[in-house]
């Protein structure tokens, strides 16, 4: 049976959608700031309406229907190949990752598809095309991220919760160093979001599941095809941290991401998948391979026009690379509050900057720090009334 991505199946308000229809509603231009869609996510699941995640909040359809199984599977299945339908249709307990586009307006989605106890449900990402400028991202100066793009060797993590713009992130520095370097880049992502074109870098892009087997396997081939870059979409396990801290010692310059809540956590995140006694192996390779560590967060903009990034860095500068080695962690949040002028800046500091800059609320400065002290430091309203 052919699934037309076209036909008005469900049913909301006085007007019928498609697919497709709900999908460009993520480009209408009410749900657009900076020229970026403000909706990350469509959710389509048997007995509730269609969802869409705008901002950081999860929304119906307006006046939409609760979906039976069958306009569920008109919905979801023309975003998939006739194997992946078949495969769905088999097993209870398969589910499918695929990938869309809408070809005219130039965006991509990435669809996991499943079933739970009510029946068929997907949950579809947008990834937009249009790679953001550098400039756009939301880095603290415009210093950090050129010494980025100039950097030869060594390893820059961005961290940060699931969707926290990690890939957006990396990929606009990819993006400049493609458009301003000679240099051969080697990408291993699950799945591809952004497309890279090569300019005076060389970009081979590189999809686990469909041109690689996976992170760990993509790593080593791309040990031995000379790359200058590599980007590893996201250290999941000892033997992929393992090969990208051996690529950035051994002279590559290795982009990846971990989840975690700020900078310092990724160190541990790392040191945790070692076995215990190959630690202060690993911490010593740290302090050598590390480069930078940026961990990041989407916050509400004060005017309510979308998000933006708050950003703390990390740089493997000044004493740092002493601490790992000897596993003083504790101390290198104190290293990044007093090392300012050597391109460091805490979380706390970063939210402090863009309240005093009017760019986020005194609620939200408090509710996104990871630190309690931040109150202290924050102007208090309560104060200027007496």
């Amino acid at each position: 049976m052919a699934y037309d991505p076209e036909e008005q199946v469900y049913h909301a308000s006085d007007h019928n959608y498609s697919i497709n229809d709900l999908l460009r509603s993520a480009l209408d231009p009410d749900y657009m700031a900076n020229g970026m869609p403000r909706i990350s996510d469509f959710h389509i699941k048997v007995g509730e309406a269609v969802r869409f995640r705008l901002d950081d909040d999860l929304h119906s359809i307006p006046g939409g229907d609760a979906l039976t199984q069958e306009v569920a599977e008109k919905l979801i299945f023309p975003l998939l190949n006739d194997k992946q339908i078949e495969q769905l249709k088999s097993s209870a307990t398969i589910d499918i990752d695929a990938g869309y586009e809408l070809v005219e307006e130039h965006f991509n989605f990435r669809i996991n598809a499943f079933r739970d106890k009510d029946g068929l449900a997907a949950t579809i990402r947008l990834l937009p095309r249009h790679v953001p400028d550098v400039t756009e991202v939301g880095f603290p100066a415009e210093s950090t991220w050129k010494s980025l793009v100039q950097m030869k060797r060594g390893l820059v993590l961005v961290t940060g919760i699931t969707g926290s713009g990690k890939s957006t992130t990396i990929a606009s520095l990819i993006h400049q160093i493609s458009h301003s370097r000679a240099v051969r880049i080697i990408t291993l992502e699950d799945p591809i979001e952004y497309m890279f074109d090569s300019d005076k870098g060389l970009i081979s892009q590189r999809e686990v599941g469909a041109q690689v087997e996976s992170f760990s396997r993509g790593l080593k081939s791309a040990l031995r095809e000379n790359p200058d870059i590599i980007y590893v979409g996201e250290m999941r396990d000892y033997e992929t941290a393992q090969l990208a801290l051996t690529a950035a010692e051994t002279g590559h310059l290795v982009f990846s991401t971990l989840h975690t809540r700020d900078a310092v956590g990724a160190i541990t995140r790392i040191v945790d998948m070692y076995p215990p006694e190959r630690e202060k192996e690993v911490t010593t390779q740290l302090s050598f391979s590390l480069s930078c560590v940026l961990s990041q967060k989407l916050i509400p903009r004060a005017d309510g026009n979308g998000r933006l990034v708050a950003m703390e860095i990390m740089r493997n500068s000044g004493g740092l690379a002493n601490l790992l080695r000897t596993g003083k962690w504790a101390q290198l949040y104190s290293i990044m509050e007093t090392k300012a002028g050597e391109g460091m800046i805490t979380m706390e500091q970063r939210l402090l900057d863009l309240h005093e800059q009017g760019m986020i609320t005194r609620e939200d400065a408090i509710l996104y720090a990871n630190r309690d002290d931040i109150i202290g430091r924050l102007p208090n309203p309560a104060a200027g009334k007496r």
